[in-house]
């Protein structure tokens, strides 16, 4: 599968434990090829090829930290709607600010959300 077949993911990457959880496990769901990771900060700057690419028919895939949904925002400012949209503090992962984030908070949400996503679509 060539790696533009393959979903969006775009995740939050604020200051927070959550944000960087949500950063981490976007990171890894590019590098084991389940989605390619694009950049959401290029996307809510009006970059115009990271709009184009956000826009370019793929399934999407959004992780936010928390409830402010950053991410789904940003692309809903382009009318890019997710296929996929994962808030981490449903999967129990806590905001905390000045902490990084707990490597096996991530790995369990990172395993939840596949296992979502793999129940609702075909990848």
């Amino acid at each position: 599968m060539k790696r533009t077949d393959l979903p969006i993911v775009y995740s939050c990457s604020g200051c927070s434990s959550a944000a960087q959880t949500a950063n981490s496990i976007a990171i890894k769901m590019d590098r084991e090829n389940v989605a390619e990771m694009s950049c959401i900060a290029g996307v809510g700057g009006d970059v115009k090829s990271l709009v184009r690419t956000a826009k370019s028919g793929r399934d999407i895939i959004a992780i936010d930290g928390c409830v402010l949904s950053c991410s789904k925002h940003s692309l809903a400012r382009h009318d890019v709607e997710t296929k996929h949209h994962f808030v981490l503090s449903d999967f129990d992962v806590p905001k905390k600010k000045g902490v990084d984030p707990d490597p096996m908070l991530t790995l369990h949400a990172y395993n939840q959300i596949l296992d979502q996503i793999r129940e609702n679509s075909t990848i």
